[in-house]
């Protein structure tokens, strides 16, 4: 399949049908004088990075993390003890 590369006057005066084909699976490129500028592509098809383990070894989770909050700071936000 050959690339079609669409100028950007008639880009712009036929942006929802070029959408609708983008949405289709289709990659549209758009420029000016015969060369690609951008690539209009169906959102579906981009997949944010994922990075497992990014903060690995950074945080640090206390023990008593879930442990009930100290009487002074639960009245700080009005809060009466349980």
């Amino acid at each position: 399949m050959s690339a079609i590369i669409i100028p950007m006057h008639q880009a712009k005066s036929s942006l929802s049908q070029l959408v609708k084909r983008a949405a289709g699976g289709e990659t549209i490129f758009i420029g000016s004088y015969g060369r690609a500028e951008a690539a209009l592509t169906s959102a579906a098809s981009v997949r944010p990075q994922k990075r497992l383990g990014l903060l690995e070894g950074r945080l640090v989770i206390p023990d008593d993390f879930d442990a009930p909050l100290p009487p002074e700071l639960l009245a700080a936000f009005g809060v009466e003890e349980a």
